[in-house]
């Protein structure tokens, strides 16, 4: 399977030196193709990339995706029979609609070659002139991006990092938008924005990756215990033991939902994603410790939802990162690594997104 990943952005916003970035380091071990196509743009180092081992494909000027197609879907089928990569990255002029590419590539027939990412990298110091100035193209390049790499945010003050933020959201709610500064990053955190795994999906995985594990235990003890009754005491006792305090406000809805968990603990086919939801947030809101342990107390109180996890890695005061660990009745602040952006995420049943979003200050 090869991957495609499209790298736009204006001139000058930091493409090249995001490339390198990742083929530095992100991308260990992988045959790459770079696909640029000159458009009045200095061309990627070629040195530096022969060095890299990465064959450069070179197109015959004009704009990918517009002029090109019918060329463009030849090269990468050309591409793929030539060299057979892991990945194919494609730098689409910086005039170009990144919507326009997007489609190109999907109307390309070649087997074993998927879509895997489409990123535009914005420069945060120019974000609001270019927005003005040249609307549809560069809000085009806003609007279809999966992943926003910020460049330069290190020139902002965080009052104006995370107004740009908020500018870009109103055109792109769902985009993974990165904002710490790159020297921060390591190539493997920056991938990790571009192909979007959001802190839920990796907390539901875990939760459902415990529970199997959990239901092998048990299964385990059955086998040893010569009486049903024996385990059936054991699991009662101890799923009581890990959910009754967070429900003691409330005695009918503990009983309720105590069934519905139970209910999933029974039978295969319920997973944690079908009873629980899940919320979260990405931001680069600074957080102080003391208002992160605040916030873990308060989700006990049962006024946001039925709480059964949290997790994040947020800014903190400065330039260090929390990291922290919630469960019922339970909370974990650490210092933690630099991650893409501040990202939070919270799992539970009934959760009060607006109260949440308060709480968090979101």
């Amino acid at each position: 399977m090869t991957k495609i990943d499209i790298i736009s952005g204006f001139l000058g916003a930091g493409k090249t030196t995001l490339i390198k970035k990742l083929l530095a380091d992100a991308f260990p071990g992988e045959q790459i193709v770079l696909i640029e196509n000159e458009f009045g743009e200095i061309s990627v180092d070629g040195g530096f990339l022969k060095e890299s081992g990465v064959q450069i494909s070179e197109m015959s000027s004009g704009c990918i995706c517009c002029t090109l197609v019918g060329d463009f879907a030849k090269a990468l089928v050309d591409v793929q029979n030539q060299f057979h990569p892991d990945r194919v990255l494609i730098e689409p002029s910086g005039v170009g609609k990144l919507s326009d590419v997007i489609v190109a590539v999907k109307g390309v027939d070649a087997p074993g070659m998927e879509l895997n990412s489409y990123v535009t990298v914005a420069d945060a110091t120019k974000a609001k002139t270019y927005m003005k100035n040249f609307g549809e193209f560069y809000n085009n390049q806003i609007e279809s991006a999966g992943t926003i790499v910020l460049s330069r945010t290190q020139k902002l003050s965080q009052e104006k990092l995370e107004a740009v933020v908020s500018l870009l959201r109103e055109k792109n709610p769902d985009a993974a938008i990165l904002t710490t500064p790159w020297d921060e990053l390591d190539g493997k955190a920056i991938l990790a924005a571009m192909e979007n795994v959001s802190l839920a999906d990796e907390l539901l995985a875990k939760m459902r990756a415990e529970h199997e594990a959990e239901e092998a235990e048990h299964e385990a003890e059955h086998r040893h215990h010569d009486h049903d009754h024996e385990h059936e005491h054991e699991h009662h006792h101890e799923h009581e033991h890990d959910h009754e305090h967070h429900h003691e406000h409330d005695h009918d809805d503990e009983h309720g939902h105590h069934h519905d968990h139970e209910h999933e603990h029974g039978h295969h086919h319920h997973h944690a994603d079908e009873v629980f939801s899940s919320w979260g947030k990405e931001t680069p809101k600074v957080f102080s410790k003391a208002d992160v342990e605040r916030i873990l107390t308060a989700l006990d109180s049962g006024e946001y939802g039925k709480i059964l996890r949290a997790k994040g890695i947020v800014n903190g005061e400065n330039g260090q990162w929390l990291e922290f660990d919630y469960v019922p009745e339970e909370s974990e602040v650490r210092d933690g690594r630099p991650d893409y952006t501040g990202r939070l995420c919270v799992i539970g049943a009934e959760l009060d997104e607006a109260k949440l979003s308060a709480l968090f200050g979101l």
